[in-house]
């Protein structure tokens, strides 16, 4: 690898900028954090000493010499921001969700292959501990085949906070907000589904945009495809959360309870690289059924994550080292199962993968 580390710009320096993003670049070796570009500069200045800050994207393009530019802005800015950095001829990372349409994030894929540069949409779950671990277990087959998966992101949240996120405006809400995340590891797990059929609703006294939602993935048998339901389950409203994980299989179960610690750590300032970073002390637990009718269960060690693999990959990509680790096609097949599974909760319906948007 080149000893010149490319330098990182970050648009925005709000709760994903701060948290997720700049601890994260820094951590990773041949990235260097040169710039952001913040309306906060002194909150820039007190976090990230000596790190150039600059008022906007247009700034951060012609003054800061970047290699790579990280959207990590409100969701309505995503699309005119990365088409702004893409046209600099900078390579780009995303916050997800990727943009706020398909055709939005068709758009920017096209950009990025014209102009031969890497984009990325910043899907860091899956680098969550607990997927790692029940990825690698599911592949072990010690379940059998999977028949029922369920995902929940459960919070006790029941104060309306005065941010965007909670405000009736493009790119609010919870499925658009948890929704890429919990979308996308089933994907990874399963596969696209033939159809998704969501429900959103908003529940906190209050509330000005849905603060749960419940979608039901089907996988419907054809040929040697067999027949799996997957749900995935958000709310605010969760003081005693249900397991993250359910697998039921046919021959065994799998359960875990508790979110992986990644967040919590980088909310309290944690940088990965750390010893024990993230490694989750809630272990999984199997339960497989016996030929004789008895049972048994064991713990499943946790695989530890680490949300820099993430940045590493995208890294050796623009090196020609490696693979973009979510690569633009992926990211708008993503973005049309959230589209429509919006035009579901609308209709009242489940929708099958014919009637989803074109890119």
């Amino acid at each position: 690898m080149t000893s010149v580390p490319l330098r990182v710009g970050i648009v925005g320096f709000g709760f994903a900028g701060r948290t997720f993003h700049a601890p994260v670049i820094a951590s990773v070796p041949g990235l260097s954090l040169a710039a952001v570009a913040s309306r906060q500069p002194e909150a820039v200045r007190q976090a990230w000493a000596g790190v150039e800050v600059v008022p906007d994207i247009d700034a951060l393009l012609e003054r800061c010499q970047v290699d790579l530019v990280v959207i990590a802005a409100p969701n309505a800015q995503h699309h005119p921001l990365a088409r702004r950095a893409l046209m600099a001829g900078k390579h780009v990372v995303v916050d997800k969700p990727f943009t706020l349409d398909v055709a939005e994030a068709s758009d920017l894929a096209r950009l990025a292959e014209a102009g031969g540069r890497l984009l990325s949409v910043y899907q860091n779950r899956r680098f969550d501990g607990d997927f790692l671990t029940l990825q690698s277990f599911l592949a072990s087959g010690e379940l059998g085949r999977p028949v029922y998966f369920e995902s929940h992101f459960d919070r006790f949240r029941p104060q309306i906070r005065d941010r965007w996120r909670e405000q009736p405006v493009p790119g609010a809400g919870l499925w658009v907000d948890l929704g890429p995340h919990l979308l996308d590891q089933a994907i990874q797990l399963f596969g696209p589904p033939d159809t998704i059929q969501l429900d959103i609703a908003a529940l906190r006294d209050g509330a000005l945009v849905e603060d749960y939602f419940h979608a039901v993935l089907r996988y419907q048998a054809s040929g040697q495809q067999p027949t799996l339901r997957a749900v995935l389950h958000a709310t605010t409203l969760a003081a005693a959360p249900a397991p993250r994980y359910v697998v039921h299989g046919t021959k065994g179960s799998y359960i875990k309870h508790g979110v992986e610690p990644q967040e919590d750590a980088l909310r309290a300032g944690g940088r990965p690289g750390g010893k024990g970073w993230g490694h989750d002390p809630q272990e999984g637990a199997c339960i497989v059924q016996e030929a004789d009718g008895s049972s048994r269960s064991r713990s499943i060690p946790g695989v530890p994550g680490n949300y820099a693999d993430y940045y590493a990959a995208v890294r050796d990509a623009i090196r020609g080292m490696g693979a973009n680790p979510v690569r633009p096609d992926s990211a708008v097949e993503l973005m049309r199962w959230l589209e429509a599974g919006m035009r579901s909760a609308r209709e009242g319906r489940a929708l099958s993968a014919e009637s989803l948007p074109k890119p």
